[in-house]
């Protein structure tokens, strides 16, 4: 373990006897002064396979990264297809209006 120093920058890396380990670094960014850090941690599951997790924490948010994150289902084609085409219409400007004209305060 190393700090943190007068200027706020720390480093840390340890492993327990089981084989768990866990690391991070970081340093103040930005007027503020707010810490910026990175690391990860690793162990091994019971039936022997990696656990390995990194993450990044700075003005961005915190951002976690591993292959057991759960990840959301991709989109299906159609609608896809449909985001597309609202981009589309979006870009073309606004469309015109008809029938009764809005009540005031309703556009």
């Amino acid at each position: 373990r190393q700090g943190p120093d007068q200027a706020g920058n720390y480093n840390f890396n340890f492993e327990t006897g089981d084989g768990i380990s866990r690391q991070e670094q970081g340093a103040p960014q930005g007027p503020a002064g707010a810490v910026a850090a990175q690391g990860g941690w690793s162990f091994t599951f019971p039936d022997g396979s990696p656990g390995v997790f990194k993450f990044v924490a700075d003005g961005a948010g915190y951002r976690a990264e591993s292959s057991l994150l759960p990840t959301p289902h991709p989109l299906p084609a159609h609608a896809i297809a449909q985001i597309e085409f609202a981009r589309q219409q979006e870009a073309a400007g606004p469309r015109p209006t008809y029938g009764a004209p809005a009540r005031p305060g309703y556009n």
